[in-house]
């Protein structure tokens, strides 16, 4: 068995970052893609990330690196593993069924970088296929977060407010957080949102 020959207590050193050489940006960007779902901003990200650090560490051409990146994503959008409107959907299918609210799914994809006109387009193709999301949504985080009708009755009272205010914050209007957290019990709030 090796012996660490570091002192008690000390990390060992890491390892120097890699040189961001166009293959190996290539195979970061699969590796990741193979992981995780990625709009071309986030992946972007992700690669300039690399190849920043390549540049501190071995002092490569940052704009170089930049170009390899380029060059990823533009292959990548032309063979349809890299779709922004795509990806908006299902994620904006994913977090209503998470109990997010319409303003919080603007939000999140905003932060991964996917265009207004693509999240518009997401959210438009889920009220087609769902009659009222956040309704829906809001449904989804009283039962997640056993908030209103799953508290035990002579608690709810107290706690209304409190509710109320958690879906507030998460980003549901007044009207909706009231009608989730005011229903009667678990089958009622059900009966909220028709299949």
């Amino acid at each position: 068995m090796a012996e660490d020959k570091s002192p008690r207590g000390e990390k060992p050193a890491r390892k120097p970052p890699k040189k961001a050489t166009a293959r190996y940006l290539e195979n970061v960007a699969l590796w990741y893609l193979q992981r995780f779902a990625a709009s071309t901003e986030s992946l972007r990200r992700v690669l300039m990330r690399r190849v920043d650090k390549s540049a501190q560490a071995h002092e490569t051409d940052r704009a170089e690196g930049a170009a390899f990146v380029e060059d990823i994503l533009q292959r990548y959008r032309r063979a349809g593993l890299l779709d922004d409107r795509a990806y908006a959907a299902a994620r904006t299918a994913s977090l209503n069924r998470r109990g997010v609210s319409s303003r919080g799914v603007q939000a999140r994809l905003a932060a991964k970088g996917v265009a207004a006109g693509d999240v518009a387009a997401a959210l438009d193709t889920l009220r087609e296929t769902v009659a009222d999301p956040d309704l829906a949504a809001a449904v989804a985080y009283v039962r997640r977060r056993r908030l209103g009708p799953f508290r035990a009755a002579a608690e709810r009272a107290g706690y209304r407010d409190r509710d109320l205010a958690a879906l507030g914050r998460q980003g549901f209007g007044y009207d909706i957080a009231r009608r989730a957290v005011d229903a009667a019990d678990p089958d009622a709030l059900d009966s909220l949102v028709p299949d």
